[in-house]
C-alpha cells in the first residue's frame, strides 16, 4: 500500500470524522483520476477496522505501519470484515490487464452474504469501491438498497473521477470529500522516489503532463514526453512554415510500435495548449483558446473513430502551429 502524499485537508476532515460521536456510514471520494483517492480510501479502510478492533489505541496518522494487523490481513486479501469492489480481469491468469468494462450487480450482490452475518473482528466492517463510476446500471441500483438501509456497522468508502455520472440518489446519501491535483512539490517528490533514474527534464515534463496527478504522470513514463514537449515548443514558437517539423514528429508517431506515446501526444497536446493561453491576453489568447477546442475535439474523434495516427499527428501539430501567429 503506498504511503499517502498530499491532501491533507481530506486526511484531517476524515480523521476528525473519525473522533466525532458518529461516524458518517457512507463517503465518496472524488477528484480527478491519479490524485490519490484510491490510496486514500484503502488507508480509510486499514485505519477504520484497526481501531474498531483496538478504541484509541492507534497513532493519530490515518496511514498505519506496514506491520499493522488489519493491514496486513486487508493486503493479503483475507480480512473477513473488507470488502473490494472493482473492475475484475477478463483472464484471471493476468490481473491488471483486459479488465471487464464495468463492476457488475453479480459483484454487488456478493456483499449481502456479508451483510447477512455479524462483523467478525469487530463491530465494524468496511465495503470499497473504486471506482463507484464503472457500476453497470442494475449495480448502482442493488449498492443504492444499502446505501438507503445500511447494514449494522457498515461503512462504504466510495471512489469517483466523475460524481456527476452517478445517479443523484447515491450522490445524496453519500458524505462528499473532494481531493485536489497535488502542487508541484510534492509531484516532483513522487515521482523521483517512482523513478530515480529519470533526468530533470523528464521529471519536468512528466510533471506538466500530469497536471497534480501523480497516477496520470506515471502513466506517461518511459514515453520521453520531455522530447514531445521540445517537439511542441518548437511547432508553437516558430510556427513550422515548411511542415517539417510536423513532418517529422507525424512519422516518429505513425508506428504501432509508438501507439502508447501517441495515446500520451494525443493527451499531452491539449493541456500544452491551455498552458500556453495562460500566459496570455488579448487577441493572443483567443488563438490559443481556440486552438485548444480544436484539439480537444481532434483528440477525441481520433479515439472514436481511430483515425490515422500520422494524419492525425500531422493535423495536431498544425493546430500547434497557431500558437506562432
Amino acid at each position: 500500500m503506498t504511503s499517502l502524499v498530499g491532501n491533507e485537508a481530506a486526511r484531517a476532515t476524515f480523521l476528525a470524522a473519525m473522533r466525532g460521536p458518529a461516524m458518517h456510514h457512507a463517503w465518496l471520494f472524488t477528484g480527478p483520476e491519479g490524485v490519490g483517492k484510491g490510496t486514500f480510501a484503502r488507508a480509510a479502510a486499514v485505519r477504520l477496522l484497526a481501531e474498531a478492533v483496538a478504541p484509541g489505541a492507534l497513532e493519530t496518522a490515518l496511514d498505519l505501519p506496514a506491520d499493522n494487523p488489519t493491514r496486513k490481513l486487508i493486503e493479503a486479501g483475507s480480512h473477513p470484515d473488507f470488502r473490494l469492489l472493482q473492475r475484475l480481469p477478463k483472464d484471471a491468469d493476468k490481473p491488471g490487464e483486459n479488465l471487464a468494462r464495468s463492476i457488475t450487480i453479480a459483484q454487488v450482490r456478493t456483499l449481502q452474504a456479508m451483510f447477512a452475518t455479524t462483523p467478525s473482528m469487530s463491530s465494524r466492517r468496511v465495503v470499497l469501491i473504486d471506482a463507484v463510476d464503472d457500476l453497470e446500471r442494475g449495480g448502482a441500483n442493488a449498492l443504492l438498497k444499502s446505501l438507503e438501509e445500511p447494514p449494522a456497522g457498515t461503512i462504504f468508502l466510495l471512489v469517483s473521477h466523475a460524481p456527476g455520472r452517478l445517479l443523484p440518489t447515491i450522490r445524496s446519501r453519500c458524505r462528499l470529500l473532494r481531493f485536489e491535483p497535488l502542487p508541484r512539490e510534492a509531484m516532483t517528490s513522487l515521482l523521483r522516489d517512482a523513478l530515480p533514474q529519470a533526468r530533470d527534464e523528464e521529471i519536468a515534463a512528466l510533471i506538466a503532463a500530469g497536471q497534480g496527478s501523480p497516477g496520470r504522470a506515471l502513466g506517461f513514463a518511459g514515453l520521453d514526453m520531455a522530447a514531445l514537449d521540445r517537439a511542441l515548443a518548437t511547432i508553437a514558437a516558430e510556427g513550422d512554415p515548411t511542415n517539417a517539423e510536423r513532418s517529422k514528429l507525424a512519422k516518429a508517431l505513425a508506428p504501432k510500435a509508438a501507439q502508447p506515446r501517441y495515446e500520451a501526444f494525443l493527451d499531452r497536446t491539449p493541456s500544452f495548449i491551455a498552458a500556453a493561453a495562460g500566459r496570455r491576453e488579448g487577441e493572443r489568447l483567443r488563438t490559443a483558446l481556440d486552438a485548444h477546442e480544436a484539439a480537444r475535439s481532434l483528440a477525441a474523434s481520433a479515439r472514436a473513430l481511430s483515425l490515422d495516427a500520422q494524419a492525425t499527428a500531422f493535423e495536431m501539430a498544425g493546430i500547434v502551429a497557431r500558437l506562432a501567429r
